[in-house]
C-alpha cells in the first residue's frame, strides 16, 4: 500500500493524507459497486495497510 501512496504523491501531487483518503474513496467505491467482494476488498486492503509496528516512531 505504502507504493501506491507513493505514486500518488509523486504522480498525481498529493500528500499522504490525501493520497490515503483517495485510496479509502477507492475502496469504498468498489466495495459499493461489487458488494459481492466487499468482504474481499477488505482483506486486501487489510493485508497491505501498513501495520503499528512498522512505525518507527512507536
Amino acid at each position: 500500500m505504502q507504493e501506491l501512496i507513493q505514486r500518488l504523491m509523486q504522480q498525481a501531487g498529493l500528500t499522504e493524507a490525501q493520497a490515503i483518503r483517495a485510496i479509502e474513496i477507492v475502496k469504498d467505491y468498489a466495495k459499493q459497486k461489487f458488494p459481492v467482494f466487499s468482504g474481499a476488498i477488505d482483506r486486501l486492503f487489510e493485508k497491505y495497510a501498513p501495520k503499528p509496528e512498522d512505525d518507527f516512531l512507536d
